[in-house]
């Protein structure tokens, strides 16, 4: 079965080509792709696969805009990282969806629920599919799968103090101390973040707002974060977004 990976966190490709090579290995993933514009442009120039896994957020923005510019017309399964809200939307409209890390006896199961299928019901499914496209929602990742040498690890958003970036490389400070690689831009990550729980203070950081301990006034009106781990900068708010940053702490749940 030619198949198709629409992921765009390295991690999370990786760990999904292994286990379908364990799982079926008549599966041949003849591609991963980690955008929204680079799966319409494949599916636009090439056969249509057979099967493809795709993740919903992307890096450059829902992966349901790919319905919004190629007619798919093949099962999907959803590998996701989302809050149960969002989890019911794919349980009604799609073949499977898979939480990730995805653990091989749920890809099993999914592979099987898609055998069982009658080629009408197949067919039902991907219509539905489709329209999931027109459908508002807001989606939010509470989970990121990192690399640690050769394993991979699941991250929860809760566990984040900080994101920061620095020359072109984006990474998770933990409360613990801990730090990792995110295959992720700030700009992709602020799109799938609670923004209650996060906010994106200037180029460099994203913060939690439970690692906010104090804020200083700081030269020119503006304001320095002080927060309950260290950071490997000094942490300023621009005096054009502290009006924004000062709503963003009022307005808390």
């Amino acid at each position: 079965m030619k198949t198709l990976i629409i992921e765009d966190e390295t991690a999370a490709a990786v760990n999904l080509r292994a286990l379908l090579s364990e799982v079926e290995p008549s599966i041949e993933v003849i591609e991963v792709l980690e955008s929204v514009a680079e799966s319409v442009d494949y599916l636009r120039s090439n056969p249509m696969p057979e099967l493809i896994f795709m993740d919903i957020h992307l890096a450059d923005g829902d992966s349901f805009k790919i319905f919004k510019h190629v007619d798919v017309q093949c099962p999907i399964i959803f590998t996701t990282a989302y809050d149960q809200y969002a989890l019911e939307a794919f349980k009604v409209n799609s073949i499977d969806y898979l939480l990730k890390p995805i653990a091989e006896e749920d890809l099993r199961r999914s592979l099987e629920k898609l055998r069982r299928l009658s080629a009408p019901e197949r067919e039902a499914a991907i219509e539905r599919t489709k329209t999931m496209a027109d459908e508002p929602r807001q989606i939010q990742q509470n989970v990121f799968l990192v690399q640690v040498r050769d394993r991979i690890r699941p991250l929860r958003a809760d566990e984040v103090a900080y994101f920061y970036t620095s020359e072109e490389r984006v990474t998770a400070h933990t409360f613990t101390g801990e730090t990792f690689s995110i295959d992720r831009t700030l700009e992709a990550l602020s799109g799938v973040l609670n923004e209650v729980d996060f906010y994106r203070a200037n180029r460099q950081f994203i913060i939690a707002r439970k690692a906010l301990k104090d804020i200083s006034v700081w030269f020119g009106s503006r304001l320095a974060l002080n927060l309950s781990v260290e950071t490997p900068e000094r942490i300023i708010i621009s005096k054009a977004r502290v009006p924004k940053f000062k709503k963003w702490l009022t307005e808390a749940e």
